[in-house]
């Protein structure tokens, strides 16, 4: 394979490595009354639970299967 290839596919990654540690700091601090996406009240045991949490449990569950074909290594 084209070493230019590699290097180019590993830039690759750490910028999706790097985009996905930005998404997620953003997200600490104060929890949402209300998910984000689907706009059902997030109960309060979660918003205490998970700090910064912006997702209901049904949200988040299907946003971490989605991430989780992100292939970091």
């Amino acid at each position: 394979m084209d070493e230019h290839l590699i290097e180019r596919a590993q830039r690759e990654q750490d910028e999706e490595l790097q985009r996905l540690i930005a998404s997620r700091v953003q997200y600490q601090g104060e929890s949402l009354a209300e998910c984000e996406e689907c706009g059902v009240e997030i109960p309060l045991a979660r918003r205490e639970a998970v700090r910064g949490c912006r997702l209901c449990t049904e949200c988040q569950a299907f946003e971490d299967k989605r991430n989780a074909g992100v292939r970091l290594g």
